[in-house]
């Protein structure tokens, strides 16, 4: 996973019971939400416990874009109860208790911005495959973020590859990652965001930027203690939405059978879970 802290400049499943949005390849059932909320701990975990890098201890307005179920602002309320912070997403999947200095608007985060004040941080993160316009996205998160403020984006690089070869081209496992890119990419959305981010924010305006890249293994198979929680986290929201990934993806835009899918998924389980094959992605 790729992380861009970023200090603005002085303006010098799937199916016909799951509810689908249509600008977005991924359901926003209780399953999906479950999977958000393992990835936020993931998250967590692999970020030593923290829910911001960049350096602002006290910031007075933060913007979550994407918030999904809101745990992130939800928590960073907590953490700073003087700081206002509002999250944005396509839908109202958030709870309605929530700390007072907490708000969720349904917003699309691609449309044009309206917001009244700006932000001392934008926010975002695993918005792979969500967004059509990335350098649009940052020019709005730059126009709405304070001078010397930061924004600050966690986003992934979604090719899963091996250190030591045990991620054979042959695997099911390959097959699946390397199709389910494509059909994003088919579908108009980047699965691989994370690398871009660092061009793109200085595109954007931005100054100061600082990067840092973390790997993230799939299962439990690493020796580092460290690595080995975050790739058992990494199994459980992986497997957790398996069929939510690949099934509108696959069907829809590829023209697999629904059964073609669920066979090729059978055989990926058992590469997921399969402790000889070293996979992990950034």
């Amino acid at each position: 996973m790729d992380v861009r802290a970023i200090r603005s400049g002085d303006h010098d499943k799937f199916g016909a019971d799951k509810h689908q949005l249509p600008a977005y390849v991924m359901p926003n059932d209780e399953e999906e939400l479950d999977r958000l909320d393992l990835t936020h701990q993931k998250l967590r975990i692999l970020l030593g416990n923290k829910l911001l890098l960049c350096p602002v201890p006290n910031p007075k307005r933060v913007l979550d874009i994407g918030t999904g179920t809101g745990i992130w602002a939800i928590e960073y309320g907590d953490d700073h109860p003087d700081t206002e912070i509002v999250g944005t997403d396509l839908s109202p999947t958030q709870p309605s208790w929530v700390p007072p200095n907490v708000k969720f608007e349904v917003d699309d985060a691609e449309e044009p911005w309206t917001f009244q004040e700006k932000f001392d941080v934008v926010h975002a993160r695993y918005l792979a495959a969500a967004i059509v316009d990335w350098p649009r996205l940052m020019r709005q998160a730059f126009e709405f973020t304070k001078p010397g403020g930061w924004a600050e984006f966690q986003d992934y690089d979604l090719v899963y590859y091996s250190e030591d070869g045990t991620l054979g081209d042959d695997l099911p496992i390959s097959k699946w990652i390397t199709t389910l890119l494509q059909a994003a990419r088919d579908f108009g959305r980047d699965p691989c965001p994370g690398p871009k981010l660092e061009g793109w924010m200085k595109d954007a305006g931005f100054k100061d930027v600082q990067v840092s890249k973390y790997r993230i293994p799939i299962g439990p198979w690493a020796k580092d203690a460290h690595l080995k929680t975050i790739g058992a986290w990494n199994l459980v929201q992986i497997e957790h939405g398996l069929e939510a990934f690949t099934l509108r993806l696959f069907t829809q835009t590829l023209g697999w059978r629904a059964e073609e899918v669920q066979v090729l998924l059978a055989n990926v389980r058992k590469d997921l879970r399969n402790p000889k094959v070293h996979a992990q992605f950034d």
